[in-house]
């Protein structure tokens, strides 16, 4: 894993941020105090949830010295199961049965990835803390304590340990990313200290993060035919993030923010579009970026299928940044043979 860098200093700059595309408006997603949601406590494990619905909370953080990374993703309604999918096709299907914690560690000295799926036997929730089996996540009012204890597949190699996520800031804005309301992401914070220690394999570090949350009350892949997400470290305890969307609908709106360091989210300029290369499955690398550049592959995370996670080297409002990015192909997940390769990585345990 190349060196990384989880900050950078310099302000936004008004000049570089000029308008460049408004054929795709920010506004066309809606924006709301998450205060006034029904869910409006971020860490609410325990909240309804709707037959074929889904929510997940995400993090990703990387070590002080650029060298390594995580990505852990708690999901009810796990979304890119195959077991799940198959189950919604034969009707109305509880989420809680389909649950799972995905634990990824990049870089050195010991890259691990797991994600086994358990059913509602396996899951605990309060309005504070949620447990899928040996593992779980609790939050204290002020850190999030990650507790770990998951085996890789095929291999069965142990993932076990605790990661502490403590939030600079929470924010307050929650937007729509579907016209009906039924698919919500929140930026919950975009600036947080990390403290990563894994008693297997031995991996000890700190560093910087990112938590944000989606939830919904449908599949993705029904109002959904693909999206990018985009998010880089502006400065200290700020962050920019952009949503690229293609609708089932045909309408493909644009979100860029600036999460700031007091919590407040606000909208800037949408910039041009921008592809990075492919994955190794063709999977497009599409984001945005200042007019005449284009981002660069620092390092690939994840590379399937239907789905990549890479750090990108590029540009943005007048800044050069390393930005965590994904690329999601829902057309290419809804696919049989695609559906058929997921269980070898995505084993269930029920």
């Amino acid at each position: 894993m190349a060196k990384l860098t989880s900050t950078a200093p310099l302000p936004l700059s008004p000049a570089a941020a000029a308008p460049a595309d408004r054929s795709a408006a920010t506004d066309t997603f809606r924006w709301h105090d998450a205060r006034a949601h029904q869910q409006a406590d971020w860490h609410c494990f325990d909240a309804p949830l709707q037959n074929d619905g889904y929510r997940w909370w995400y993090v990703d953080a990387l070590s002080e010295d650029g060298r390594s990374g995580l990505t852990l993703i708690a999901m009810l309604g796990s979304v890119f199961s195959p077991y799940y999918a198959g189950a919604r096709r034969r009707g109305p299907t509880d989420p809680l049965n389909h649950t799972a914690l995905n634990v990824a560690l990049y870089g050195p000295p010991a890259p691990r990835w797991a994600l086994t799926e358990r059913g509602r036997e396996a899951v605990e929730r309060t309005p504070s803390r949620l447990a899928f089996a040996n593992s779980g996540l609790e939050w204290d009012g002020d850190c999030l304590r990650v507790r770990i204890d998951e085996r890789t597949a095929p291999l069965g190699r142990r993932v076990r340990g605790e990661v502490r996520i403590t939030p600079r800031v929470i924010t307050d804005t929650l937007i729509e990313l579907s016209p009906a309301g039924n698919h919500c992401w929140w930026p919950i914070a975009p600036y947080c200290d990390v403290e990563l220690r894994i008693d297997e394999p031995q991996v000890r570090w700190t560093g910087t993060g990112y938590l944000d949350s989606n939830f919904g009350d449908a599949p993705l892949e029904q109002h959904f035919r693909r999206w990018d997400w985009c998010r880089a470290a502006t400065g200290v305890d700020e962050a920019c993030v952009q949503y690229n969307v293609e609708r089932r609908d045909g309408s493909r709106p644009v979100l860029a923010a600036q999460v700031r360091a007091d919590g407040d989210v606000r909208p800037l300029p949408v910039l041009p579009t921008a592809e990075a290369r492919r994955g190794i499955w063709g999977v497009q690398r599409s984001t945005r970026a200042d007019a005449g550049t284009r981002p660069l592959v620092r390092d690939v995370l994840e590379d399937t299928p239907f789905y990549t996670r890479s750090v990108l080297d590029t540009h943005l409002y007048g800044q050069r940044l390393e930005a965590v990015h994904e690329s999601l192909d829902l057309d290419r997940f809804s696919a049989r043979w695609v559906q058929t390769l997921i269980p070898f990585r995505n084993p269930r345990r029920a």
